[in-house]
């Protein structure tokens, strides 16, 4: 399938677009930061599967962003990701400017506790309060059926499925397993940006994935034993500067002494430059 999506850039041809078409059927919606890869149309697949509208936005949201990350040099490409949206079947590609998302004055902001408080809540202040607003207002733009997110960002997940609960949002939320390389590495936007050397070291992050998953089934149940395989194994790659390597509860995120089949192994690394995150199931 490949036709051209409609590009819209304001809410009101957005809503206007999205008037005429929800008679058909249910809304799918995917919220990206563009860049887009094929854990993206995984999304867009499984909502061309599901949904009569197929909706995505490409927002690179500097509210999401801390004042010494990566804002300025995170990827963009509007044409190739309005072509890879066409190729999956998308029918509405929402592109707003900062100025559309915030307009002036705007100063309200949506913060959700618990859940967001460990790991990157920890290390990126401010992060998910930033995500939690801007979905926020996309889910008020678009008014899906059911909006999309891939498991790799396994944090984030979490905290946009407390935050439609907590709020009575009228909305499903799927997660989408991630999608990964040949050789097991997480597909991410941030990819292109690692050097041929830390790109090789990437690697040893599926590895050590695999390593805790196989003590596990050989029975292994304490967390604290898992936790230090796990960093172990990520150190065997010296590009590799680990931020941390967990195993936690897979709702809450907060730590556990035995584990079971649904806790979650949670990583932040820096490989080179570049920082990359991933997660999996024990079990």
């Amino acid at each position: 399938m490949s036709a051209t999506p409609t590009v819209v850039t304001d809410a009101g041809t957005l809503r206007a677009a999205l008037r005429a078409r929800r008679a058909r059927g249910p809304v799918g919606f995917v919220p990206t930061m563009g860049y887009l890869h094929d854990g993206h149309e995984s999304l867009m697949q499984r909502a061309r599967a599901t949904d009569a509208t197929v909706v995505v936005s490409i927002f690179v949201n500097p509210t999401q962003f801390g004042p010494s990350e990566d804002f300025s040099s995170y990827p963009r490409d509007l044409e190739a990701d309005v072509a890879r949206c066409g190729r999956a079947g998308v029918d509405i590609v929402f592109a707003p400017t900062a100025e559309v998302m915030y307009p002036p004055g705007a100063v309200s902001i949506v913060r959700v506790d618990g859940v967001s408080g460990p790991l990157e809540g920890e290390r990126r202040p401010g992060h998910f309060q930033g995500v939690a607003t801007v979905v926020t207002a996309l889910f008020n733009l678009v008014q899906p059926d059911t909006a999309y997110f891939g498991e790799k960002d396994w944090q984030q997940l979490a905290v946009i499925r407390q935050m439609v609960r907590d709020l009575h949002m009228p909305l499903s939320i799927v997660g989408v397993p991630t999608v990964r390389e040949r050789d097991g590495v997480a597909q991410s936007s941030r990819n292109v940006r690692l050097t041929p050397e830390a790109r090789l070291a990437a690697r040893g992050i599926p590895r050590a994935i695999a390593r805790v998953q196989q003590a596990f089934a050989q029975s292994e149940r304490r967390a604290e034993q898992l936790e230090t395989l796990l960093a172990d194994a990520l150190r065997e790659e010296p590009l590799l500067q680990i931020d941390y390597a967990v195993v936690r509860d897979a709702a809450t995120l907060q730590p556990v002494t035995q584990v079971e089949a649904s806790s979650r192994i949670l990583i932040a690394v820096r490989a080179g430059a570049v920082r990359l995150i991933d997660n999996a199931a024990l079990g």
